[in-house]
C-alpha cells in the first residue's frame, strides 16, 4: 500500500524554496524558518510570490514531488513537472480510448458521472438524518429521490452529451438543496448557486479554493501511476486543462470537498469575517482564513474509511491515487470496467 506523503503549502508571500542535499528549505527574508526532507512530501503548493531555485524544481522532478503554483487567493497558474514517468504502452491505451468516444471513453465517464451522483446523494440522506428542521430534511430527501432516479438512467446513456446531461441536471438538483446544509450564520453563507470564476458568495469561495486543492492532488495521482492528467474522456482536451484529474475528481468532491466546506461552516471555523470582498463582487479568502482551511484539508485527508472496491482501510488523502491506480489497471485489461469510488 503506498503511503500517505504530507503536502507543502507555502502562504507567506516573498518566500524562497531552495534545494540543500535532500531537504527543502524554506527561506524568509534571507533566513531559514522550515527544514523538510523531499522525502516526506507527496507535493508542494505555492501561493502568490513565492519562488523556487531550480535546483529544487530539479529535485522534485526526480523524486516525484508535484510542483504547483497558485494566486495568493488559489486560482491555479502552472505546474512544474521533470520527465514523463510511466509505461508508454499505458499512455497510448488511454489515448486509443479516450478517442473511442461512442464506446471506452463513454463506458469511463459512465462510471464518473455514476459515482459523482451517488456520492452527492449520500450527502444529502446523511445530512436529512441529522438535520434539525424537519421542513429542510423533506427538502433534502425529495432533492436525493431526483439524484436515485438519474442514477437509474446513467446506465442507459450512449453518448458523452447525454452524460453531460444528467451530470448538469445532478449538479443543478444537489447545490439547489446546498443552503439547508448550512446550519450556522445563514445570513453570512447564504448560497444561492454555484459561482466559479469569480466567485460570489463565501461558500463559492470555499469551494473553488478546496476544489483546486483537490485538483492538484488528483494531478499527482494520475502522474504517479503513468497516467496523462491532460486527456480526459469526459472532459475533452483543452489546452492547459488537465482534463482526466477533473474527470477522476467529480466522484470525490462531495466526500472531500463540500463535505470539509459544510465542517468548517457549521463547525464555525471560518466565518463571516475570513472573506473579503471586492468593488467587483468577487469574493476571496482572507490569509489567515486560508491557512486554517489549508490545516483542515491536511486533517482530513488523515481521516480513514473502507474502500469499498479494495475492502481496505484507508486515508481519504489516498483516494486519489487509488483511483488513479484502478483506472490504470482497467486501461491495462486488469479489471473488465472502472470501479468508481462509491461513498457508503
Amino acid at each position: 500500500m503506498k503511503h500517505l506523503l504530507n503536502t507543502l503549502y507555502v502562504t507567506t508571500q516573498g518566500a524562497w524554496l531552495a534545494r540543500d542535499g535532500e531537504t527543502v528549505h524554506v527561506r524568509v527574508e534571507g533566513e531559514t524558518v522550515l527544514r523538510v526532507p523531499v522525502l516526506t512530501l507527496g507535493g508542494i503548493v505555492c501561493f502568490g510570490n513565492v519562488s523556487c531555485s531550480p535546483f529544487l524544481m530539479g529535485l522534485c522532478a526526480e523524486r516525484n514531488v508535484a510542483l504547483s503554483f497558485l494566486t495568493e487567493h488559489g486560482r491555479f497558474l502552472a505546474r512544474a513537472t521533470g520527465q514523463v514517468h510511466g509505461n508508454v504502452l499505458l499512455r497510448r491505451e488511454q489515448y486509443r480510448r479516450a478517442d473511442d468516444e461512442a464506446g471506452s471513453a463513454v463506458q469511463i465517464a459512465r462510471w464518473c458521472i455514476a459515482g459523482k451522483v451517488a456520492n452527492c446523494r449520500q450527502v444529502l440522506l446523511r445530512a436529512a438524518r441529522e438535520h434539525p428542521d424537519a421542513t429542510a430534511s423533506a427538502v433534502l430527501q425529495e432533492a436525493a429521490g431526483r439524484l436515485a432516479s438519474m442514477l437509474r438512467g446513467i446506465p442507459m446513456a450512449t453518448s458523452l452529451d447525454d452524460l453531460r446531461g444528467f451530470e448538469g441536471e445532478a449538479a443543478r438538483s444537489y447545490f439547489a438543496t446546498f443552503n439547508h446544509l448550512v446550519l450556522v450564520d445563514k445570513d453570512a453563507f447564504r448560497f444561492t448557486e454555484r459561482s466559479r470564476r469569480p466567485p460570489l458568495d463565501s461558500i463559492n469561495a470555499l469551494l473553488s479554493f478546496i476544489y483546486t486543492l483537490l485538483v492538484h492532488d488528483v494531478q499527482a495521482a494520475l502522474e504517479c501511476v503513468g497516467l496523462d492528467p491532460a486527456v480526459g474522456v469526459l472532459h475533452r482536451d483543452r489546452p492547459g486543462r488537465p482534463g482526466l484529474a477533473l474527470d477522476l475528481m467529480e466522484e470525490l468532491r462531495p466526500l472531500l470537498a463540500d463535505r470539509l466546506v459544510l465542517s468548517l461552516i457549521n463547525r464555525r471555523q471560518i466565518g463571516a469575517a475570513s472573506f473579503h470582498k471586492s468593488e467587483a463582487g468577487e469574493v476571496r479568502l482572507l490569509p489567515e482564513a486560508r491557512r486554517e482551511v489549508l490545516i483542515a484539508w491536511q486533517k482530513r485527508k488523515q481521516e480513514e474509511l473502507q474502500h469499498p472496491f479494495l475492502n481496505e482501510t484507508v486515508p481519504l488523502g489516498l483516494l486519489p491515487h487509488l483511483q488513479s491506480m484502478l483506472l490504470a489497471r482497467h486501461l491495462r485489461g486488469d479489471l473488465d470496467a472502472y470501479p468508481a469510488f462509491l461513498w457508503r
